[in-house]
């Protein structure tokens, strides 16, 4: 694993948005990017790659649903996050 020195300016600034989610939120991979003015698919990939280390489990598709809630399931009830099987419900996806 790379360590915050390796990281680049994006990947640094990916991690650091998805640590900024209070706790009891959740957003979207599109949340972050236009955040960042890169694409969804680019925060998901620094996720998968660099993610294990920061609050992953507040991270979700648009739809809500994710692709590792049977591990997030814990963290979510954890923190007042209302879900589902698949993801969290759509409507604690944070607008900004």
């Amino acid at each position: 694993m790379s360590s915050k020195a390796e990281l680049s300016e994006l990947e640094a600034a990916v991690l650091e948005a998805v640590d900024a989610i209070p706790e009891g939120q959740v957003r979207s991979y599109g949340d972050i990017a236009d955040e960042l003015g890169c694409s969804p698919r680019q925060v998901g990939r620094i996720m998968a790659l660099f993610g294990a280390s920061s609050n992953w489990w507040r991270v979700v598709r648009a739809d809500g649903t994710s692709a590792v809630a049977e591990r997030a399931k814990a963290y979510w009830a954890k923190e007042g996050i209302a879900h589902t099987k698949r993801g969290v419900s759509p409507k604690m996806l944070r607008r900004p």
